[in-house]
């Protein structure tokens, strides 16, 4: 992170490590309790088709202070026409709400899949002064904390028992809102990746 916590020493800027995650109506599998020689089973009829996507960023800054996680949800109902996942518009809208909630330069990390990479993305990231931008390795999720994030999330839904996207998309919302209350949490994500601001 030598480059990275560099730039954003200069600038005064956030390091913020940025990617998407997705949560349909089928639940994360985890340990749950019955009776000895008994399987757990509740039957729910749910609506297949749909999903909640997040897109998020684990924010920090090189010279210390509170972490911080920003977000965006994007509900798809699996209507006709409707779009399925971020696209260029709620990345400029994510980015630009990210600094104006951060009051301060951003200096983000993300992996360079085709959609982060597009010429109308590059071009309008190249245009913000307060924006530098920093492309993590192929195929290295290890390497960006806001994973942990959705480790994070993840765990805590569970075995989740809802109807509707409606109520995914509340639970949802609900954990992310109570991980952005632990910045020590969110600091654990960093820490987790092996990266650090200091020089070697």
């Amino acid at each position: 992170m030598a480059d990275g916590g560099k730039t954003a020493d200069e600038l005064g800027a956030y390091v913020c490590f940025a990617d998407e995650a997705g949560q349909a109506l089928s639940p994360p599998r985890g340990r749950t309790w019955a009776r000895r020689g008994a399987r757990p089973q509740v039957k729910v009829h749910v609506r297949r088709r749909g999903r909640v996507n997040v897109l998020g960023a684990a924010c920090f800054r090189p010279g210390g202070g509170r972490a911080r996680f920003v977000y965006r949800l994007l509900t798809w109902r699996g209507r006709k026409g409707e779009r399925k996942s971020f696209g260029l518009r709620e990345y400029r809208v994510f980015l630009t709400a990210l600094h104006q909630q951060l009051r301060a330069p951003v200096v983000l990390v993300w992996d360079n899949i085709n959609v982060h990479k597009t010429p109308e993305l590059t071009e309008w990231m190249e245009r913000q002064e307060w924006l530098r931008v920093f492309h993590l390795p192929r195929y290295a999720p290890e390497l960006n904390a806001v994973e942990g994030v959705w480790s994070l999330l993840k765990r805590s839904i569970v075995n989740f028992l809802l109807a509707g996207l409606d109520e995914l998309e509340a639970l949802v919302r609900s954990r992310l809102k109570q991980i952005q209350y632990r910045p020590d949490a969110i600091i654990g994500c960093l820490t987790e990746t092996g990266l650090t601001f200091a020089p070697p």
